[in-house]
Parts: C-alpha cells; structure tokens; sequence
C-alpha cells in the first residue's frame, strides 16, 4: 500500500511540475516579443471543434497576418503527461510555427485523470477532422499539413498519424481515417510513445531518478488507470504497434525525432526510428548532446535554435516548407533565418 506521505511527496511534485510550467508560460507571454503581432502574426482564439461546453474541445489558429495564397498546416498537440498543461501554455510552439509561414492549429483536448484514455487521443482525432474541413476559410492547405507535439503530444501525434494511414477499429480513429487526408510530415519531439510499463525506463538506467520516475509512473496511471478500459492499447503505445510491423493501408509520411541526450525518455525515440525504418518509411532521429527533456522550447538556447533549424530542414526536404522557402529554392538561393 502506498504511504500517505509517498502520496503526497508526488502530489507536491506534480504541482511543482504544473504551476513552474504554467509560471513560465504566463510569463513569457508578457515579453514584448511574445505578442503574435510583433511576429507578423495573427491569432485566432478558442474555435470549437468538437461540441460541448468548456475549454476542453477548443483550439487556436496562428497563421501569418499577410497570406496570399494557402500556406502549410501545422497541427499541434500540446505535452504534460496526458494530465497538465494546455494550448495557451504552449503558445510559444504556436508562434515558431506560425511566424515561419504556417498556419498552426493549437489544439486542447481533454486531460487525465478525469478522462483517462482513449479521450485525449478521440479529441485530437475530433479536432484533425475539424482542421481538414476548415482548412481552406482559416488559410491552411491540407496537402501539406505537418503533425507536431512534443512528449505526450508527441505520443498523440504519432497515434493520430497511425489513425490517418491503418484502418482501426475505434470509431473516433475512423472518423479520422475517412477524412482521406494523411499528415505529410510528423515532428514528434522527445515522445513517450510507449504509456505501459513505465518502468522500462527506471530498469535500463540506474540511478535513474526517483522524481523522474514518479512523474513516468503517474502519467501512465493517470492515462490508463489501473485497469485499462479498452481492450485494444494500441493508441495509447503506437511505438509498440509499429514495432509489430503491420504494414499500413495508406503509407507512412515522413517522422523526424528530436531529442536530448539527457532526456529521461530518450530509448523511445531510438526505438521509434527502428520501427519506422524497418517498415520502410522515414524515421530521421535527431539527437543534441546534453540537453533535457522539451529544451526546443526554450527557443533562444543555441541548441534550441539548432533543434528548430533541422526542423525547418526537414520539412523543406520533404514539400512541406513555407511558401517563402519554396519560392527562394526555386531560385536558388538560400534561406538565412534559422532560429524559431
């Protein structure tokens, strides 16, 4: 049984966790710099896409003031454990994207433990439908379209993706399969892409530590509960799907995986890219030396900066860079700005 006290040791560090991250949010937006206009960007806020009341089936679109034509989607999916955080915490992910040149869909869903899965995962597949039926009026093109999300966000992100390209069961699943549109690219950044046995980490690595085991611990908890209430966990571990090497009814779009070396969940992504190249897709793993979990968004660091260029590389390779990109390679120049 659980002491009382261990209870409340991870209570604590879970506040800890969420006010120091909501801090730093509300924070940071107060910088002059922050304001979207300032960026050559404009935000619209708190679309529904999914009916109901509250905050949970809303999302935020960042697209660039000047438009002349339908510019690339990027639809994002914010971290916290399944549990913490929301889109206006991840604002500052919104606008790299947005002052860029794309047109980014930020996206709240319902949140653990009082929606345990499948409900962050059919929110977000809710809110894709909503994004490739509104696309076109809000600016977005949705052949190219970019499905992004850091650590829990990144395990929605790849299930979304998986949603859009293998035929499932799920009915939410299939309402964003019958939208016929597969993402183009994924960015799943430093992803837990596994919620079972969160001990895996703490069994490869000793020393690992205890206050970064309790927050894998409890996110696996919070999400699945105790006794999982679906019968199929694929959505929720979607490295362990792909690592079953079912071949997939549409093909897999290109995934580039960035990573700190000092991430906790680092083995993740390295299996992730296994998975994916022994299906034969793209799986382009990423790693910067040192660096901790979600430090891409710290955006003035210089690996974060570094972690954002080879982001915005990857995207130019594979069609879905911004039109101002396109338009230099087309004349063969080369793009100078590479900091978010």
């Amino acid at each position: 049984m659980v002491s009382i006290a261990t209870r409340a040791r991870k209570a604590l560090g879970s506040a800890i966790m969420e006010g120091f991250f909501n801090g730093a949010a509300r924070l940071g937006s107060l910088h002059p710099l922050a304001r979207p206009s300032r960026h050559g960007v404009e935000v619209v806020k708190d679309l529904r896409y999914h009916p109901g009341s509250g905050n949970d089936h809303l999302l935020d679109v960042y697209r660039p003031t000047e438009r002349k034509g339908p510019l690339p989607i990027v639809f994002y999916v914010h971290g916290g454990a399944f549990r913490i955080l929301s889109k206006d915490t991840h604002w500052v992910m919104a606008l790299a994207y947005a002052r860029r040149g794309y047109v980014v869909f930020n996206v709240n869903y319902r949140l653990a433990p009082k929606h345990r899965f499948p409900a962050a995962i059919a929110d977000v597949c809710h809110a894709y439908a909503y994004m490739v039926e509104n696309a076109a009026r809000l600016g977005g093109d949705t052949s190219r379209i970019v499905v992004a999300g850091e650590s829990a966000g990144a395990n929605l992100a790849t299930s979304l993706t998986l949603a859009t390209t293998y035929e499932r069961p799920e009915p939410f699943a299939r309402h964003a399969f019958d939208t016929g549109t597969v993402p183009k690219a994924v960015v799943p950044s430093c992803g837990m892409f596994q919620v079972t046995d969160s001990e895996r980490f703490s069994r490869r690595k000793a020393g690992f530590s205890p206050f970064v085991a309790d927050r894998i611990r409890e996110a696996e908890r919070a999400y699945l509960g105790s006794s999982p209430s679906m019968a199929s966990l694929d959505l929720a571990d979607p490295l362990c799907f792909l690592e079953r090497a079912e071949k997939p009814q549409r093909a897999l779009p290109p995934f580039f995986l960035p990573v700190g070396t000092k991430d906790p969940l680092l083995d993740d992504t390295r299996r992730m890219a296994r998975a994916l190249q022994k299906l034969g897709a793209t799986g382009e793993d990423a790693y910067y030396p040192g660096e901790v979990h979600a430090f891409h968004a710290f955006v003035m660091r210089a690996a974060a900066k570094k972690c954002w260029a080879d982001t915005f590389a990857f995207l130019a390779k594979h069609g879905v860079g911004p039109d101002h990109e396109r338009s230099i390679r087309r004349t063969g120049a080369h793009a100078h700005e590479t900091s978010p």
